[in-house]
């Protein structure tokens, strides 16, 4: 049985891209994307990547900047260099000393936190 290599979609360091990106790849971050950014796959933003718009992956790992919402499936990762400015939902934060974000934090198992309140169950004490 073949192994199947992972694809990587990489935007270099002198590359500005002005638009959204959709995809099934890992993507890697170390230029410029005003736009926003759904990938099925890890979002990886370099120490000079820069991203300002939307962000729907399913795992991230930030170095470089960004401003914007960011909703990530499972684990999102801000590294000591990070700069960020937006909104994140995800399932596992880890952020490293040195990091900066300023923003709002919803984590956890999303699925469960959205139900309705009529599925909740009664407790009587």
């Amino acid at each position: 049985m073949a192994v199947k290599e992972q694809e990587i979609t990489q935007i270099g360091h002198s590359v500005t891209i002005k638009g959204d990106i959709s995809g099934k790849s890992d993507v890697r971050v170390a230029g410029t994307i005003n736009g926003s950014v759904a990938i099925e796959g890890e979002l990886i933003i370099e120490k000079q990547g820069f991203i300002e718009g939307e962000i729907k992956t399913t795992s991230a790992v930030v170095a470089g900047s960004v401003k914007g919402n960011i909703d990530c499936s499972e684990k999102l990762i801000l590294e000591n260099s990070s700069q960020f400015v937006g909104n994140i939902k995800t399932k596992l934060l880890i952020i490293q000393e040195g990091a900066v974000f300023q923003g709002n934090c919803q984590m956890g198992n999303l699925q469960q936190s959205q139900q309705p309140a009529s599925a909740s169950k009664e407790v009587k004490l």
